[in-house]
């Protein structure tokens, strides 16, 4: 069993072999100049500046053999699965869904925006679950792929931290999986969402899961390597 102590509200234990690590929707629609997230008057600065902090992360699950699961959320061509409330709102904000932006249609599957950044890019037997809404459990195969896998634990990160990663984080939960969030490889367009988010999560006892940092992780990674 592998302990990360500098965890909150207290230390958090998995197993490899029941571990997955879960990277939500690091896309160019919501990290890269001419994005969905920039189109919406954001500023992308906070959720570019994790990918390397996530790339240390991927890094060191990958040498070790974790399951690695990449989330993007976007919408067929059609937008046949896209909610009409969903497709008005976007349209309010000043760019809808599946109009054409500097990286293609926003938010449609296959288009250069939907693909997930280029120093995150999976590789060969890596999951990629395409997601619709904002949570990776809604109408996706997930739930059934960590079964598979006799996943019980999932290390999240991505973005953003009080949308996908929360509403993600939240099904988790009601579903009996352990999900410790990290809080530097997580990243919302406004700081002060960012820190609520993660707050929720661990507050009164870790009602939806834990907290921890990329750092603390990947030194537990390393420690049960020295372990063995």
């Amino acid at each position: 069993m592998i302990q990360i102590e500098a965890a909150q509200p207290y230390a958090y234990e998995f197993d490899l072999s029941s571990t997955a690590l879960v990277i939500i929707d690091m896309q160019n629609d919501f990290c890269a100049p001419g994005g969905f997230g920039e189109l919406l008057g954001n500023d992308i600065a906070a959720t570019a500046a994790i990918i390397p902090t996530i790339q240390a992360v991927l890094q060191a699950a990958r040498q070790l053999g974790m399951l690695v699961i990449h989330t993007r959320e976007g919408h067929m061509p059609d937008l046949s699965d896209c909610p009409p409330s969903k497709l008005a709102r976007s349209r309010k904000q000043g760019a809808g869904i599946g109009d054409a932006g500097p990286m293609g249609r926003i938010l449609v599957r296959g288009e250069q925006g939907h693909h997930i950044v280029p120093e995150l890019a999976p590789i060969s037997g890596e999951i990629v679950i395409d997601k619709p809404g904002k949570g990776a459990f809604y109408r996706t195969a997930l739930d059934e792929v960590l079964k598979q896998h006799h996943i019980t634990h999932l290390v999240v990160c991505g973005v953003t931290t009080h949308v996908c990663v929360s509403s993600t984080v939240r099904e988790a939960n009601d579903r009996d999986y352990q999900c410790v969030v990290l809080s530097d490889g997580t990243a919302a367009f406004n700081r002060k969402d960012h820190e609520a988010a993660l707050h929720m999560i661990h507050q009164q006892g870790g009602i939806f899961g834990w907290v921890s940092d990329a750092e603390s992780f990947v030194q537990s990674l390393v420690g049960s390597t020295q372990d063995r």
